[in-house]
């Protein structure tokens, strides 16, 4: 797909006065991250990760020593080159080759790209961000990542059933 670096996970603050930061996960949990010691293309080393019991985690890094170089990562993305990755079988795919997708339907009709994919706890959702934007009602609509609703998707775009075009 890309050779750019795929995100794993954010830094979302500082956890306690020692420098451990809590992250947002993008992946499959804090042990799927676990395998990784070197983030952002070495500027972050990995010491130890664990659980926050609340969907993220808690990591500490070998270049942050107390609560102040803590705060200072908040919004930082955790980054891997694409050839660290496990690699996919068929179906799967990372955010990262969705996200910036133009979306057409499946009768080629363009309707707008990918910006976003959530997962609620049955499957992905895809969120499309209209285009053009219209000047009433919503901008953005959200779509299921099964095969009634999106049928096809490569690299160069996401067809979705235009069943499903809000």
């Amino acid at each position: 797909m890309s050779d750019k670096p795929v995100t794993l996970a954010a830094i979302t603050g500082a956890h306690g006065v020692t420098g451990e930061v809590r992250l947002k996960l993008f992946g499959e949990g804090a042990d799927a991250l676990s395998r990784f010691t070197s983030f952002n293309g070495g500027t972050l080393t990995l010491r130890k990760i664990r659980p926050d019991n609340k969907g993220g985690a808690i990591a500490r890094f070998a270049e942050v020593s107390g609560r102040g170089d803590a705060e200072k990562l908040r919004g930082t993305a955790l980054t891997v080159e694409r050839d660290q990755l496990p690699s996919l079988d068929e179906g799967e795919f990372y955010h990262a080759d969705i996200i910036g997708l133009p979306v057409v339907t499946d009768a080629g009709e363009p309707v707008g790209r990918t910006i976003a994919v959530h997962n609620f706890g049955a499957t992905d959702i895809i969120e499309i961000e209209k285009l053009p934007a219209p000047e009433k009602g919503p901008k953005t609509f959200m779509v299921p990542m099964i095969e009634a609703a999106v049928p096809e998707w490569n690299g160069e775009r996401l067809v979705i059933s235009a069943d499903f075009v809000e």
